[in-house]
């Protein structure tokens, strides 16, 4: 009998210890300094907070003779200015740096991307050519470019389209490894090992309403243009035939009352002019 209030002396106090502990413990794990000194600390550690970029295309670089394959095909000048459109390490504007002293701004929504492009340009040391920038692509502005190289996704190569037909000059070249643009079909294609490398020549903007004047005659025009290629009728009734834009080079075939004629000349925003000996043409856009 005397062990049996010892023993419930020893319950009552093993209960109290352990109930001190859950007070301690709740204590030290719910204090709102320590949260406070948790959120600091993550603060200075983005790695411990922040997701990876979401890409809009997988990094996958484009080699040594796909690189060459697409400045040669772009016919690259040393007074171009190229924009590459998920530049990765940077290897495309550096070729181009390199090579023929063009000037370049490589766009990339990695950072880790950017940091290793910017360390192959040091190296390389073209760094006063080009430069690298984290940014969404969708948002880069192109009107600068006179090249544009891209190794995305059909999707996104897709998307972009709008974009470079209403921002991009007439005559700037657009070049992607491997992926097309859909309905607008390349000026060229090249095979490089397993790759195809496509070329296309942003078009003049010519669809609308004309009127062209030939050896003091003038006739309506109405132009119907599917990126490079257009179609119309001439004076309502006759047909343009076999319309086609190079750039700002335009070609098309015509009857204005002297039989089928081949018309080549310049178009410059909102006029035509004839090129070539005797040409005597010329087209203004008609006023809406």
């Amino acid at each position: 009998m005397p062990n049996r209030p010892f023993a419930r002396a020893l319950v009552y106090g093993a209960g109290a210890a352990l109930l001190i502990l859950l007070v301690v413990l709740a204590i030290r794990y719910f204090n709102p300094q320590r949260e406070e000194r948790r959120e600091v600390a993550n603060a200075f550690n983005p790695a411990a907070w922040s997701a990876p970029p979401r890409l809009d295309a997988p990094y996958v670089v484009s080699d040594t003779q796909v690189v060459d394959a697409m400045l040669s095909l772009a016919r690259l000048r040393p007074d171009d200015y190229v924009i590459d459109l998920g530049s990765g390490d940077g290897r495309i504007l550096i070729a181009a740096a390199r090579s023929n002293g063009a000037r370049g701004l490589g766009v990339d929504i990695d950072p880790a991307r950017i940091e290793e492009a910017n360390r192959n340009a040091r190296a390389a040391g073209v760094t006063g050519l080009v430069s690298f920038r984290r940014q969404d692509l969708f948002e880069t502005p192109l009107q600068e470019a006179d090249i544009l190289t891209l190794y995305l996704t059909p999707e996104v190569n897709l998307r972009l389209r709008p974009r470079i037909l209403s921002q991009m000059r007439p005559g700037t070249r657009v070049v992607s490894h491997d992926y097309d643009m859909g309905e607008w079909r390349y000026d060229q294609r090249r095979r490089v090992g397993r790759s195809n490398v496509f070329l296309w020549t942003v078009p003049a903007r010519v669809d609308g309403r004309w009127t062209l004047t030939d050896n003091g005659r003038a006739v309506p025009l109405s132009i119907s243009q599917e990126f490079q290629r257009f179609t119309g009728t001439v004076n309502e009734d006759g047909r343009i035939e076999q319309g086609r834009l190079n750039g700002t080079a335009i070609r098309f075939i015509a009857n204005l009352g002297r039989g089928r004629q081949v018309y080549e000349g310049i178009v410059e925003g909102d006029r035509m002019t004839g090129t070539g000996s005797g040409a005597s043409w010329s087209a203004v856009r008609a006023q809406s």
